[in-house]
């Protein structure tokens, strides 16, 4: 017999190249012989069984493009911010857009020096990126944005500096390359109030009015030298979509105790779908048509804790089991009882005390910007970022902006039914390159 320290372990053997196997041993199971078909194989090696018990091995693939080892930079960074934004709200909504912050302040990084950039490497996981970080965010934004695409999703940066300040050119020329992002002169200094009512606009028409008054009274003054602004909109329809007709009132438990009244939508159709035994966790995958862009939805099979039920998933969400957990060969094609609550969530977020706590501190107080200007006088006085989701019949609606102010599986056989009457995680996803466009917990209609 193995005792339960053995039967959990897991084991991770990086290969020469582009793989890592990872194998786990679990109690059904005792040994395995594997065999790697190809390097660049995607998902699992091939897999002997001996003895009564069964051991899984699969291979994580490494980032292989720009677009990825961005994606994986901003997924680390996805993971901490959730983490650090839940800390203090255990049982709220949230949902915000990664690929919005950490683009609107990859636009800076260009201009830290010293320990500035340091930090804001380490926080934001640019590092991870390396040389490939603003190559990687141009040739996703060229991804998204493509005239093809059978869902609509426009994602644009803008720079406002004062108009009377002088900014270093290369820094210019690096955001205009990489992120489009053309500087236009406002007047800060003398009317503020005009530049703010300005960009708020501009934010409002990009994300087709569903972000509103961004940047709220006060938060830009006549000390305000740049703004730099990321904003991202998504509408997709299902690939197959829930019939109205067959929408209907149900309780929604908000804990063990308490429950809501929800309008919940039904459908039976064949979704990629898997559970996760040391979590007890069921995910479903919900294409949009084109089946670039999907929504996992990550559900509790059942409410352990005695808040919303995700206490266990949350700990256990890292970035290497939430690759393993969402690995398209590690789900299977069945037949699902889908229940999904029809909701509209709008959350907005002051990042400067959020980044400074995971790190990012010197960037708002006495950092170096001089790459951004000679006068080296420039900090960061605010993150401002507003999101926006609706979750209906036809699809999906998101939106989000960010304001940077300078101043397979060994599992049981899936259960037929895939019910969110109790909190879940989810996010949206762009599948070729696996970032997270859009990340959110519902806890409450």
């Amino acid at each position: 017999m193995h005792n339960l320290s053995i039967l959990s372990r897991r084991l991770t053997v990086e290969v020469p190249g582009s793989a890592t196997i990872s194998c786990w041993q679990v109690p059904q199971g005792v040994s395995c012989s594997a065999a790697i078909t190809s390097p660049d194989c995607d998902g699992f090696c091939s897999i002997q069984l001996s003895g009564s018990v069964q051991t899984r091995c699969s291979i994580v693939q490494k980032p292989s493009s720009v677009m990825e080892s961005v994606s994986a930079a901003s997924t680390h960074f996805t993971l901490d911010l959730f983490k650090k934004i839940t800390s203090n709200n255990k049982t709220g909504n949230v949902f915000f857009s990664p690929i919005s912050i950490s683009s609107s302040l990859a636009m800076v990084y260009p201009g830290a020096r010293g320990d500035t950039a340091t930090e804001m490497s380490k926080c934001l996981h640019f590092y991870r990126a390396g040389d490939n970080l603003h190559d990687g965010f141009n040739k996703l934004f060229s991804e998204l944005n493509k005239a093809e695409a059978a869902y609509s999703l426009s994602l644009a940066n803008r720079l406002y500096g004062e108009k009377s300040y002088e900014f270093v050119e290369k820094f210019l020329a690096d955001t205009k390359k990489h992120y489009q992002a053309e500087l236009e002169p406002v007047d800060f200094r003398f009317d503020a109030e005009a530049a703010r009512v300005n960009i708020n606009t501009w934010v409002e028409k990009q994300t087709q009015g569903k972000i509103k008054n961004l940047l709220a009274n006060g938060v830009v003054d006549s000390l305000t030298t740049l703004v730099l602004v990321n904003a991202i909109y998504f509408k997709g329809n299902w690939e197959k979509k829930f019939k109205e007709s067959a929408t209907r009132e149900q309780p929604f438990k908000l804990n063990k105790n308490d429950t809501k009244p929800v309008k919940m939508m039904y459908q039976k159709s064949k979704f990629n779908f898997t559970f996760i035994p040391e979590v007890q966790c069921q995910i479903l995958e919900l294409p949009y048509i084109g089946n670039e862009l999907s929504m996992l939805i990550m559900l509790p099979s059942v409410m352990e804790d005695d808040s919303t039920g995700l206490e266990k998933l949350e700990q256990q969400l890292t970035y290497d089991n939430l690759m393993e957990w969402t690995r398209p060969d590690m789900m299977e094609y069945v037949t699902v009882n889908v229940g999904l609550p029809r909701f509209k969530m709008e959350d907005s977020y002051n990042m400067k005390e959020t980044l400074s706590g995971m790190g990012m501190v010197k960037a708002f107080d006495g950092g170096d910007f001089s790459g951004m200007s000679p006068r080296n006088d420039l900090l960061l006085s605010e993150v401002v970022h507003k999101a926006f989701v609706e979750v209906n019949e036809e699809g999906t609606e998101a939106a989000a902006a960010t304001a940077a102010v300078m101043i397979m599986r060994c599992a049981p056989l899936p259960p037929t039914s895939f019910i969110a009457d109790h909190p879940f995680l989810f996010l949206i996803r762009h599948n070729p390159s696996k970032s997270i466009l859009f990340y959110g917990r519902f806890c409450s209609p």
